[in-house]
């Protein structure tokens, strides 16, 4: 059996807990009270996405030649509009 590689991004909600992307899976979003629960929940998220790729006979992707970077902006400055 073949391990697959998959990328997952946390995001820290205001409300507390986690919500969780999976890049390789468009519309594959779960959410977990801690990281270990949100870890958990994309876990079963992707099994259960390829378990539908595999029983549609689609092609299973993997993010082995993939990883996540971040990058920082400086936030642009408001211009002042000038009256015409």
């Amino acid at each position: 059996m073949k391990n697959l590689h998959y990328n997952i991004i946390f995001r820290a909600e205001p409300e507390g807990g986690f919500t969780v992307f999976v890049p390789a899976f468009p519309g594959c979003i779960t959410y977990g009270k801690t990281l270990t629960q949100a870890r958990r929940m994309a876990k079963d998220a992707i099994e259960g996405y390829l378990e539908s790729l595999k029983k549609h006979h689609e092609t299973l992707p993997s993010d082995d030649e993939s990883f996540v970077g971040s990058i920082t902006i400086q936030e642009p400055t408001r211009q002042k509009r000038v009256p015409v």
